[in-house]
């Protein structure tokens, strides 16, 4: 894992389309800024982990909405 320092208004570049810019921070909490192509999915990681797990789950042929597809 590469650790970097910024502080704000500094970004960082991910290959050469994606930058990342801090914000803002406040407390224990860091705003960042994400600025990426459309083709690019940016997601938090909570948000990405679920993402996945409906996906495996309809990759088994588990219906991610039981009570719709019993109709």
């Amino acid at each position: 894992m590469l650790i970097l320092t910024r502080r704000v208004g500094e970004s960082l570049r991910i290959g050469d389309e994606v930058s990342v810019t801090v914000l803002g921070i406040k407390g224990s909490q860091v705003r960042i800024g994400v600025n990426a192509p459309k083709s690019v999915s940016v997601h938090r990681e909570e948000v990405y982990d679920r993402i996945n797990e409906e996906k495996s789950k309809n990759s088994e042929g588990i219906p991610n909405n039981p009570e719709k597809n019993a109709l």
